[in-house]
């Protein structure tokens, strides 16, 4: 039995595969942000590019940045369509919060997404929650870690005005991602199952809003697929 609501992932999913694919159909200005040339001639010699083509590959990046800022919250809504678990917004101190497990959590995409003098912040803003919150676990979760890594241990980052350290403390702690939803959800591949759900739904909302044939087989069935996720999860890390 799925960890998971598949219409719930779908509804989540969906307004991300929208506005990427518009994103993708629109004739784009690559002008309109200050394309930098310099970096365009440079790159479109390395590549053996026209410009012209260089210009096509340019709309295609644009287009992916749309994807990768959508993104960014995909998971903390995805968390939030499981049982017990709230998502509590934009703007809120924390991502999500699930009583039942008694785990509040800031989730970020990747190891790299905060900068170093910020995640300081993250520590404090998880503190300040569990201060009304006892016996909670406060957890910073990097859904794509460095290098293929698991983990799960105590979070102290380092204060850049000072050079001192967050004080370590067992109860707010920094996680990657599969750890992460092996905690919330008690399934040790469940964001495994969560990858392999999306060549479906994508294709199921393509056809719906766009009226665009997708066969999900083509990706799912790629040798590459499975090669994608145990590079980031390698099963003994």
């Amino acid at each position: 039995m799925s960890v998971f609501d598949r219409n719930k992932v779908k509804e989540v999913l969906k307004p991300i595969v929208q506005s990427t694919y518009e994103a993708q159909q629109q004739e784009k200005d690559i002008y309109s942000n200050t394309l930098d040339c310099f970096s365009a001639v440079i790159d479109s010699s390395i590549r053996g590019l026209t410009l012209e083509e260089w210009k096509e590959s340019e709309k295609q990046r644009q287009a992916q940045k749309t994807l990768q800022n959508k993104i960014g919250d995909f998971h903390q809504k995805v968390l939030g369509t499981l049982d017990g678990v709230e998502d509590l917004g934009v703007g809120g101190v924390v991502d999500v919060r699930a009583d039942g497990r008694q785990i509040i959590a800031e989730v970020k995409n990747k190891w790299n997404t905060t900068k170093g003098n910020h995640k300081k912040s993250i520590y404090d803003d998880i503190e300040s929650v569990l201060e009304n919150h006892e016996d909670y676990t406060g957890y910073y979760v990097e859904i794509l870690p460095k290098n293929g890594k698991t983990y799960d241990k105590p979070f102290s980052p380092s204060d850049n005005t000072d050079s001192s350290s967050r004080v370590i403390r067992d109860d707010i702690r920094i996680i990657d991602g599969k750890s992460f939803y092996k905690i919330i959800t008690g399934e040790e591949n469940a964001l495994e199952e969560l990858y392999s759900m999306l060549p479906e739904l994508t294709s199921e909302i393509l056809e719906e809003t766009f009226n665009v044939q997708r066969n999900a087989d083509d990706v799912k069935g790629d040798d590459i697929f499975p090669e994608l996720f145990n590079k980031i999860f390698p099963s003994d890390s």
